[in-house]
């Protein structure tokens, strides 16, 4: 029988006092061992997926704010739109496959004809489905679709990841419509999430903990980055996450932000920097935990504790009203007074303090300078500053948080101190 999350924390609890060491023990059970994570409990069992009413609702706001933008139809290839908006998860290819949802009027899709069967098992929402034979062309379709909905007038909008194929196959059915972009529109559905996604996300950030509380105190001399991610993501899996990404840089190469080519061995005394996320129902972590095997020095001790001030600056300065660029010049501001950056400069932080977060990893708006957008409640971010040093180390905690009446809330709880890595008091 599985361990319930009590008795998983109290266990972990436990492995970390028997290494004996500050930090992170040195000494653990090997990856490779067939009963790794056997006893881990499946946190997502109780997941609650997003409901088919609250997908309607979705679309009805992104009509509104279609028609408040003079466009008359948004177009969604396959991805994380197309699956926030319909429910439905398929794949690109060269063909089109996707929908359209009218500015007015109900949802169409345009599909392969060979897929329309497997389409109509999948369709959560509507059922106009119009199909394409091989050898013609599915831009008609959407032509169509416009024409049956009484569209005159207002651009067809596309979000960013549309392909430039798609964007000028209906450019040419419609144009006397145009296209525009209609990144505000989808921006403005998903950057402000609902209780349901939030309670998601905040699944995914659960596993993800507790998937570090399980991996940490395995890591041992003489592994790879890679023994990491097998063990990072083996956790994941058992404790019912699907992982999305998962990273280790062991010494110097943590002062690469997003990692280094050069072979990595660990050895006591690095500092070993971790960025691990996983996905429940299509929502998203994002956590980053910075520990060192062994015994910390003065200076990976000073580091530490400065990248964990301004991660709390970053939280303080999150409040709803406060536009995002200024929550990035808190934890520059932070930063700077303690002799790092200026600006992006290393040794310092190089990159935006943080990202909107939901269904993909990155999701606008960011925490990065001059992004004027406001803060409400319902928006999530990561809070990632960081301090890298080449030639030493880097250090960087993340946590995600959402956005409440109030101000701001963590996902996860961060790190206490470099004595008390993954938080377990």
């Amino acid at each position: 029988m599985g361990l319930n999350k009590r008795d998983f924390i109290k266990s972990a609890i436990l492995a970390m006092a028997a290494g004996g060491l500050t930090g992170v023990p040195k000494r653990r059970v090997h990856a490779a061992e067939s009963d790794a994570f056997s006893n881990l409990p499946n946190l997502a069992e109780n997941a609650v997926p997003i409901t088919v009413a609250e997908r309607r609702k979705r679309i009805e706001k992104a009509q509104s704010l279609m028609r408040d933008a003079g466009l008359s139809a948004l177009v969604l290839e396959p991805g994380s739109s197309l699956v926030y908006f319909t429910g439905l998860s398929l794949w690109r290819s060269e063909r089109f496959h996707g929908a359209v949802i009218p500015a007015s009027g109900e949802i169409a899709y345009v599909s392969p004809a060979f897929e329309e069967p497997a389409l109509h098992e999948k369709l959560q929402l509507g059922d106009d489905v119009r199909v394409w034979e091989e050898h013609e062309d599915p831009f008609r379709l959407v032509a169509q679709i416009l024409a049956d909905r009484g569209v005159k007038k207002g651009a067809v909008g596309m979000e960013a990841s549309v392909r430039h194929f798609v964007v000028d196959g209906i450019a040419k059915q419609v144009p006397h419509l145009g296209i525009a972009s209609a990144q505000a529109v989808v921006t403005g559905c998903r950057a402000i999430k609902s209780p349901a996604e939030i309670a998601l996300m905040q699944i995914a950030t659960d596993i993800t903990i507790a998937a570090y509380r399980h991996t940490v105190p395995r890591l041992e001399a003489g592994m790879q980055p890679a023994d990491f991610r097998a063990m990072m993501d083996g956790a994941t899996r058992a404790l019912g996450g699907r992982p999305v990404f998962s990273m280790a840089l062991f010494g110097p190469a943590s002062a690469f932000p997003h990692g280094s080519n050069a072979p990595q061995i660990l050895k006591e005394g690095d500092t070993v920097l971790m960025d691990c996320g996983c996905a429940v129902e299509g929502y998203q972590s994002d956590i980053s935990r910075t520990v060192v095997y062994g015994t910390p020095s003065a200076r990976q001790r000073d580091v530490w504790a400065i990248e964990r001030a301004a991660q709390m600056a970053v939280f303080e300065a999150a409040q709803p009203g406060v536009s995002c660029g200024d929550v990035d010049k808190a934890a520059r501001a932070l930063l700077e007074s303690h002799g790092f950056g200026p600006g992006y400069q290393v040794p310092g932080l190089p990159h935006r303090t943080g990202h909107g977060i939901g269904m993909d990893g990155h999701e606008s708006p960011n925490f990065v300078k001059d992004e004027a957008t406001k803060i409400v409640p319902g928006m999530c971010f990561s809070n990632e500053p960081g301090i890298y040093i080449y030639g030493e180390f880097g250090v960087r905690l993340e946590d995600c948080l959402w956005i409440a009446e109030d101000g701001p809330r963590w996902f996860s709880t961060p790190s206490a101190s470099l004595d008390d890595p993954l938080g377990l008091g």
